[in-house]
């Protein structure tokens, strides 16, 4: 059991302490999450990660620090910071979409092979991304969840599983499966 998931329970257990060493410890793993997030060659230019950092911790943790935090254990908190990540940087592409292109639809292409760049200069790409994976939802969360944890969280093809539960294996095949249904979503 990780230090974090044993001080989420040991909070949740009305340990008042535990929720005062559980803040700076998640505060660093969310500042891992956004420095590997941000650290990609064409990534947000103008969010660093210190600023990604702040409102992730803000949306999960900033109105709750006198309650017990609202997460069951470890992979509830990851998934629930990818999801932040991934809601703050989709917010940030649309409005510089809608203030340098009018909104207009664009056809791209992403490459689901290497789910790591994030080019401020070319929002359609996480507009389009974050459309097909609301698609996504509808037929398979937990392919949904990997995806959030690996491009979002910038968790590895290794952590997002150990993270969601599963084995490698079972890993390798949502992946596959979500990577064809995105490029497919993506492509019509």
């Amino acid at each position: 059991m990780s230090k974090v998931t044993q001080l989420i329970e040991s909070a949740q257990q009305g340990n008042q302490a535990a929720v005062h060493e559980l803040l700076p410890l998640v505060y660093a793993e969310l500042r891992n999450l956004a420095a590997i997030r941000l650290s990609t060659d064409g990534s947000v230019k103008s969010l660093q990660p210190t600023a990604l950092v702040h409102e992730v911790y803000l949306r999960l943790l900033g109105t709750h620090q006198q309650e017990s935090p609202l997460f069951s254990n470890q992979r509830h908190f990851f998934t629930a910071a990818a999801e932040s990540m991934r809601r703050i940087l989709v917010d940030r592409a649309r409005a510089k979409q809608a203030q340098k292109r009018g909104g207009d639809a664009i056809r791209i292409e992403l490459n689901l092979n290497k789910l790591t760049a994030l080019d401020e200069d070319r929002p359609e790409e996480l507009l389009a991304l974050d459309e097909a994976l609301v698609k996504l939802q509808e037929h398979d969360a937990l392919a949904v969840e990997l995806v959030k944890l690996r491009f979002f969280g910038g968790l590895t093809h290794q952590q997002a599983a150990e993270s969601l539960g599963m084995t490698r294996r079972q890993a390798d095949r949502v992946w596959a499966l979500a990577r064809t249904w995105l490029f497919r979503q993506l492509q019509d």
